[in-house]
């Protein structure tokens, strides 16, 4: 079992990476495989809404698809972020809109989880957002003690939050724990629910 953490912050190795690798920790304990996708610091191109992606099945800019191919190879993803005007950091958001509109359909069933870090306040605000990729995907949302935040304005301020680490230990090993029982479960026959054919409306009668 193998989970997928991308790391929303331009800063390889800032306050958003402790917390996952606080998250990395529990899901070793479970036995859970970990690779780390680094968002870096270069542009990222916002959805322009061009569709080549329902004819071809891919983004017309590859970073989409490189994180789509790597998502799709995991059994779970993690999505960290720091918090920027109360939101999750609009670069990772610019990617992850095209991400899941590419291959959101191929994530249904992977657990998932987002981690947000903070000097203060958004937290709440920045989890939510995050937290809309996947129930919009119908991907099984994992949850801790508590919501999945730390705080602090450096890496060894994070590390003196106590609190907030646990909830990442804690979500790890929640991770690692549901991973385990789906795979228990498939392997006893049990099928995923089946999917319904997608109804879009809007309210213009």
């Amino acid at each position: 079992m193998k989970a997928l953490l991308i790391n929303g912050s331009p800063r390889p190795a800032g306050c958003t990476f402790t917390a996952l690798s606080t998250v990395a920790e529990g899901l070793a304990a479970g036995g859970v495989e970990t690779e780390f996708f680094q968002l870096g610091t270069g542009p990222r191109h916002g959805c322009d809404a061009c569709n080549s992606c329902k004819k071809t099945g891919r983004c017309v800019f590859d970073d989409a698809n490189e994180l789509a191919e790597k998502a799709r190879a995991a059994d779970a993803l993690v999505v960290g972020s720091p918090v920027y005007f109360a939101s999750a950091n609009g670069a990772l958001c610019a990617l992850l809109d095209r991400v899941f509109r590419v291959a959101g359909a191929s994530f249904r069933g992977k657990p998932a989880a987002a981690v947000v870090s903070c000097r203060r306040g958004g937290a709440s605000a920045a989890f939510d957002r995050l937290n809309k990729y996947f129930t919009l995907s119908e991907m099984p949302v994992v949850a801790s003690q508590y919501w999945n935040a730390v705080h602090g304005s450096a890496p060894d301020e994070v590390r003196r939050d106590a609190e907030g680490l646990q909830v990442m230990r804690v979500l790890g090993r929640n991770m690692a724990w549901l991973l385990a029982s789906l795979k228990t479960a498939a392997g006893a026959g049990v099928a995923p629910p089946e999917r319904e054919p997608r109804v879009m409306t809007n309210f213009i009668r």
